[in-house]
């Protein structure tokens, strides 16, 4: 399964008949709302606002069955120039343990090659061996990285 890399030809079918499609008017917000906000634990609770906000301002990624129903989502934060980040990862349950998470970031990481980014972040609690497959290492000097938390 992969992605193309033009944006006009957003779609990769792979042989397990799964196909990741970057058409943000092909994702099921309903779905990928109750996924993030029901079952993803960095987003327990997120309004059906914040994520229809976040499709609108990211790159995004379904993967759907054979069937054509969505299986999977993830999205990039990305300025095209120099700057990515990956996030809100999701596979639904019963698909899971069919390595559509690895496709899934490697296609995030083909899609995003053309622009020759400086850097693609992201961030996990225990998916790292996941990610490594796709390309990804251990932040080199995480000293460096600050973030700015919401008030609270």
């Amino acid at each position: 399964m992969t992605t193309t890399r033009s944006e006009d030809e957003n779609r990769g079918r792979g042989s397990d008949g799964y196909e990741i499609d970057t058409d943000p008017g092909r994702l099921d917000i309903g779905l990928v709302h109750h996924w993030l906000s029901t079952d993803a634990f960095w987003a327990l609770g997120r309004s059906r606002d914040t994520v229809e906000r976040s499709i609108g301002g990211s790159l995004n990624f379904g993967v759907y069955g054979p069937d054509g129903c969505q299986v999977a989502y993830a999205r990039v934060v990305t300025d095209r120039a120099t700057f990515a980040w990956l996030c809100d990862v999701y596979v639904a349950p019963a698909h899971r343990g069919r390595g559509l998470g690895v496709q899934l970031a490697t296609a995030v990481r083909d899609h995003l090659a053309p622009y020759e980014l400086k850097r693609t972040m992201l961030a996990t609690v225990d998916a790292h061996e996941l990610y490594a497959k796709a390309g990804f290492v251990p932040v080199p000097a995480p000293e460096h990285l600050m973030i700015l938390r919401p008030e609270q």
